[in-house]
């Protein structure tokens, strides 16, 4: 069965149903759970052009990534609550669909396990938000839209 579950996580409600799946398939099959969080990459252009912060003058990447880093760890302690034993957690930077295949491929993933919409979900009637939809449609191995 599934031995590697990659569960991609923006911290949203369809994520955490997601996360909840993923911990019940890997009790069930013995599998480990890769936790994985992609923050967008801003240019030194947008970062010049939304410079609102006068006292903290760190670069949005900074702010992006620590951010990323809040949710991962929201989503590794959602995971533990629910009874997942093995589980990595890792944030990367770039287009969230891209990312997500680029690094199932590179380590061996199985399974991907995903929410339907996450946060940028858009509310204009889609059945899948354009992350799973892409993830979907690139994925090299079964992916789980929850």
């Amino acid at each position: 069965m599934f031995t590697h579950i990659l569960a991609p996580y923006d911290g949203s409600k369809n994520a955490d149903r997601a996360l909840q799946k993923a911990a019940q398939l890997a009790k069930l099959t013995d599998a480990r759970i890769t936790l994985l969080t992609v923050y967008r990459h801003h240019s030194m252009l947008e970062a010049s052009l939304s410079m609102v912060r006068v006292h903290d003058p760190g670069s949005i990447d900074d702010a992006m990534r620590e951010h990323a880093t809040e949710v991962i760890v929201h989503g590794k302690n959602l995971l533990h609550e629910a009874g997942a034993q093995n589980v990595r957690a890792f944030v990367r930077s770039g287009g969230p669909a891209r990312a997500i295949n680029e690094f199932a491929v590179k380590h061996g993933v199985d399974l991907i396990i995903l929410g339907s919409r996450g946060l940028g979900a858009s509310g204009d009637g889609y059945l899948l938000g354009s992350v799973s939809h892409k993830v979907t449609g690139l994925s090299k191995c079964p992916v789980l839209v929850v």
